[in-house]
């Protein structure tokens, strides 16, 4: 179920990042959405959040300003976080996928390159790129009312992004993703961690590494459907609004 800081964020005429809730300023660029795109008037409400799960309402006041009508509140990060990785897909499938998997609540987009990639990015586009990604991160993050941000990983290497999945954290190693893959076992929080490839799917050196396989679904899916259909269920499993019974 939805909670009260939610269907409070949703009752905002806009949804901003800030770097402090405490004394909360807009950037340029949210400055022109809320004045010339949006049009506020002042007295609408706009909710501000610096990303790490605080927020409180604002009222706009005109000229893109808002001053503070409520007191910070905090939302602790759902657990298990869920980490969605996808081979590089051609045109603008990237910045849709990682759009579509802001909004449904995955946690961690770990756009990666496989055997199989079509598309490789040089070092200069990659890092363009990837700052893009987290610019369509961000904006999707204030049409979907979150209080934390998404962590976009830089395009890596499937070998470095199973490793960067597992890597330890607090002296805890985290689990290694599973692959999305025909005949693999139902999607579940067993796996919060999933990669998927490309058109083409894993090569066998890939396969070979011995991480579990998920599937997502009996029909053959576009690489970016696939992405989407892995974040969508992970969320909805978390969330408790779906669940997984055993045959």
């Amino acid at each position: 179920m939805e909670g009260m800081g939610g269907m409070a964020r949703r009752g905002a005429a806009a949804h901003v990042f800030v770097d402090s809730v405490d004394a909360p300023v807009l950037d340029e660029i949210d400055r022109h959405h809320l004045d010339r795109v949006l049009r506020l008037r002042p007295g609408q409400s706009v909710s501000v959040s610096d990303g790490a799960g605080s927020w409180r309402l604002c009222a706009y006041t005109g000229a893109g300003r808002v001053d503070p009508v409520a007191d910070v509140a905090f939302e602790p990060r759902v657990e298990p976080a869920i980490t969605v990785g996808f081979a590089l897909t051609k045109g603008d499938k990237p910045e849709w996928a990682v759009q579509k998997l802001t909004e449904v609540g995955v946690d961690v987009v770990a756009p990666l390159l496989s055997a199989r990639s079509v598309v490789r990015w040089e070092p200069d586009k990659a890092a363009r790129n990837s700052e893009r990604l987290g610019r369509v991160a961000r904006e999707a993050a204030m049409q979907s009312r979150r209080v934390w941000l998404p962590e976009v990983r830089p395009v890596v290497p499937f070998a470095e992004a199973v490793a960067g999945a597992g890597a330890v954290a607090d002296g805890v190693a985290a689990a290694p993703p599973a692959l999305a893959e025909p005949g693999g076992v139902a999607l579940s929080l067993d796996h919060p961690t999933v990669f998927v490839g490309p058109e083409g799917g894993w090569s066998g050196e890939e396969l070979d590494l011995g991480l579990a396989n998920v599937s997502v679904g009996s029909t053959i899916l576009r690489a970016e459907t696939a992405t989407l259909a892995v974040g969508i269920v992970l969320t909805a499993v978390r969330g408790g609004f779906v669940g997984i019974h055993d045959e």
